[in-house]
């Protein structure tokens, strides 16, 4: 992203809730963004994904300038080359495990044989391998949020945004859940922009960077037990 800005009408005043914010994520690195209620995170992963666009700069994914396609155009990017991981699970109840995870791949026609061996794959990666004719309701919180991971990976994504992907679970299954997302896209080269309130969660990462009232404030390190880095202006992010 590169100075970008983004504005939104509240009855008669506009609020800018993005001021100029500059960052990079190289691919197979993994970003924590960090800031209170407001500071602007969702509408960046927002941009990110092409969901919407920016009033002012530019948003590049994978090489592509996501802010120069159409709606069509950014929904078929999104499909095929970014995943999302949600606090809430968001699997389709009325669709078991396996037709949860090869839904990516339906809406393209691509679930063929080939496909059911890749889901298959993923729930052994997961550690749920006989799940896949069960239906989500049958599942406890943290093997829906595993299955949300292979879903979020079936289709062999460039990126993948995670919005607050423990915010719905009891601490240790959320650290489980954070190893088997580190591990699958470690593996993967897959690059990670994740949304977080948790402190502990974002030293996971390999930077943080910290937004306050549309601004990127703060860089430091992640990694727990990496030292911290000083504040910069968004221009340096």
């Amino acid at each position: 992203m590169t100075g970008v800005r983004r504005s939104f009408t509240e009855g008669e005043r506009r609020r800018e809730v993005l001021q100029g914010v500059d960052m990079t994520l190289p691919a197979g690195e993994f970003v924590a963004l960090l800031g209170p209620s407001g500071s602007g995170k969702s509408t960046l992963l927002n941009l990110a994904s092409g969901i919407d666009r920016p009033d002012q700069g530019s948003v590049r994914v994978a090489g592509v300038e996501l802010h120069r396609l159409s709606e069509r155009e950014r929904t078929l990017f999104r499909r095929d080359r970014i995943g999302f991981v949600f606090q809430f699970f968001n699997l389709v109840p009325t669709l078991t495990v396996e037709e949860n995870l090869l839904l990516p791949l339906s809406l393209r026609g691509g679930a063929d044989s080939a496909a059911r061996r890749r889901a298959q794959d993923l729930l052994d990666a997961v550690g749920l391998p006989d799940r896949g004719g069960a239906w989500p309701d049958r599942l406890s919180g943290g093997e829906q949020q595993r299955i949300a991971l292979a879903r979020a990976l079936i289709h062999e994504p460039e990126l993948v945004l995670a919005d607050e992907p423990t915010g719905n679970l009891d601490e240790e299954t959320g650290l489980r859940i954070l190893d088997l997302l580190e591990r699958l896209l470690r593996e993967a080269g897959t690059a990670l922009l994740c949304v977080t309130h948790s402190r502990d969660v974002a030293l996971r990462m390999d930077r943080i960077l910290t937004l306050r009232e549309g601004r990127v404030v703060a860089r430091e390190a992640g990694r727990a037990g990496a030292s911290a880095m000083p504040p910069l202006s968004s221009a340096d992010a």
